[in-house]
């Protein structure tokens, strides 16, 4: 295993980093296998483990706890605060206020909560799961720096941040005497190649390490989601709608006999794309089964040549993005219709 360094940070980190948001009722509820799958990546070399609060509503930080007893010092334990946990997500029972977003209030709640289902007194990364449009990055700086010189948190993070704002935290950092955000955790695949504008040279320009997520595009790139494939259907049913996309399908066809001629499965086609950028630091990895993990483990020595890169170039251009995976963030003037249109009257009178 060749081990890169995490930004700045001093931390050396493994090219695939091992999530865990498949571990618990959402993916594998066995918490022994998960367990064992856990074991098997560190065994492998994998030195890297992100989770977060709300993954199976905290069930994926019990299980990473229990894989971590004896082994912690190995480990750079990576979790995630943003949003609420103890709801349904049926709607059933929904969140409270005040147990979700980027508040001092919250997160340094959130942070106790994980380091006790974690069973560790510290984590080497805390990361904002996603932007929180309510609160202050000066408030939310402030309480990371807090937790810093606790010592509970070695290093800060942040998650799909746009380059502006990432920007924005680092100059509200330098001005107040904050702790800077060391890493940035955004969505990376062949079929999204968006962050190659600015978010990735942003984070360089920055010295932060960057932890992709979603190398394999959502589960497009393993090949079982092909066009006319019932299997798109069925899961685009159940909310997935990103793997009944049409571009997207006609890109994983082309980039199929790609990996066919190269004599690689797609998937380590894909992971060997998503390391291969030199703003990337590693790809958070998923996998539900040890089987899955074997594959991507199988395919970790795998370097793409440039006339392969090229290729892939040439079915999606960089800094192309070919549609959107359903879980990426959209800024509030993106989902919020009344934030990018004039009031009626406005625009009559222009």
């Amino acid at each position: 295993m060749r081990y890169r360094p995490l930004g700045r940070t001093g931390i050396k980190v493994s090219p695939y980093a091992l999530g865990a948001m498949m571990f618990g009722a959402v993916g594998n509820p066995d918490h022994d296998d998960s367990v064992r799958i856990i074991h098997r990546a560190l065994d492998a070399g994998i030195n890297v483990i992100d989770t977060a609060d709300m993954y199976s509503r905290g069930e994926s930080e019990e299980i990473v706890g229990k894989a971590l007893k004896g082994r912690r010092d190995d480990v750079v334990l990576a979790t995630k605060a943003r949003f609420p946990v103890d709801f349904d997500p049926s709607g059933a029972t929904p969140a409270l206020p005040n147990r979700s977003g980027a508040s001092r209030r919250w997160l340094i709640r959130a942070l106790d909560d994980s380091l006790r289902r974690l069973g560790t007194d510290y984590v080497d990364l805390f990361q904002i799961h996603q932007p929180d449009p309510d609160t202050d990055i000066e408030e939310t700086l402030s309480a990371l720096t807090d937790l810093v010189r606790a010592g509970k948190v070695r290093a800060i993070g942040t998650s799909s941040l746009p380059a502006s704002d990432l920007v924005r935290a680092h100059w509200v950092a330098e001005r107040r005497g904050l702790a800077r955000p060391r890493t940035e955790q955004p969505p990376y695949s062949i079929l999204n190649r968006g962050i190659e504008r600015e978010v990735l040279p942003a984070a360089e320009e920055f010295g932060m390490g960057t932890l992709v997520w979603s190398p394999l595009a959502g589960g497009l790139l393993t090949g079982r989601y092909r066009k006319n494939s019932p299997n798109a259907t069925h899961r685009a049913r159940f909310g997935f709608g990103h793997l009944s996309d049409e571009r997207r399908l006609d890109a994983v066809e082309a980039l199929i006999p790609l990996a066919g001629e190269a004599g690689i499965p797609l998937t380590h086609l894909a992971m060997a794309f998503a390391i291969a950028h030199p703003g990337v630091t590693c790809a958070i990895i998923g996998p539900r089964t040890m089987e899955q993990l074997d594959d991507l483990l199988a395919g970790l020595d795998v370097t793409l040549t440039d006339d392969l890169l090229d290729r892939i170039d040439e079915i999606v251009p960089p800094g192309t993005d070919i549609g959107t995976l359903d879980m990426a963030y959209n800024p509030p003037a993106i989902v919020h219709a009344h934030l990018r249109r004039r009031p009626t009257g406005d625009r009559a009178a222009a």
